[in-house]
């Protein structure tokens, strides 16, 4: 797991924290989070040499050998994309609609829209909030059931029991995240967390 330290994301975080944050402001915190994530979850992109006339003359600069995709786990995970095509706007987005059962806590997949062309590209799995683990793993296990082989899992915050699930099942797979909180509650809710981040952003809390 890597956690993404910076002023300003420890900034953006406080403020989605906050239960009196409306939704409105809370969706524009958690894109300038996106945008501030982006930076070192794609710090290793394959690029290649690409030759360009300036005004002035030739010279040869840099393109991605293969543009990420990005899949955000719906519909908290909408909340991630635009702050993450700001910085790759050619990146293809492939939507993975989940919920998470609150009597077994397990998730259920209902959606998914995989570009099988782009298999070998690199895959950036988006959710907010990584709670049990349970919705995270399955999500892996459909997209590598589907031929991704480099993933990378970003949330804006996590517990450690999620960590520890996604990382015993899936230890291919680098986490980024913006804080590591303290625990889960009986109900599988993140405690100090932020509630519940598709409710959040789009007020139907």
């Amino acid at each position: 797991m890597i956690l993404v330290e910076h002023p300003l994301v420890r900034v953006h975080v406080t403020v989605i924290r906050n239960r009196e944050t409306p939704p409105d402001l809370f969706r524009y915190h958690l894109t300038a989070l996106a945008r501030l994530m982006a930076y070192p979850v794609l710090q290793d992109l394959a690029t290649e040499p690409l030759a360009v006339v300036t005004p002035m003359a030739t010279t040869v600069g840099e393109r991605l050998k293969r543009e990420p995709v990005l899949v955000p786990v719906l519909r908290a995970g909408l909340g991630l994309v635009e702050g993450f095509r700001d910085v790759i706007p050619g990146a293809v987005v492939s939507h993975l609609g989940m919920y998470r059962d609150h009597q077994t806590l397990q998730p259920v997949r209902y959606y998914s829209n995989f570009p099988v062309e782009r298999q070998h590209h690199p895959f950036i799995l988006l959710d907010p909030m990584l709670a049990t683990g349970g919705s995270a793993v399955d999500a892996l296990d459909f997209l590598k059931s589907e031929g991704a082989v480099d993933i990378r899992l970003v949330s804006i915050i996590a517990a450690p029991e999620g960590v520890e699930r996604v990382e015993s099942r899936h230890p291919d797979v680098t986490i980024f995240t913006a804080a590591l909180d303290e625990r889960l509650d009986d109900n599988g809710y993140i405690i100090p967390g932020l509630g519940d981040a598709g409710d959040r952003q789009f007020g139907t809390y």
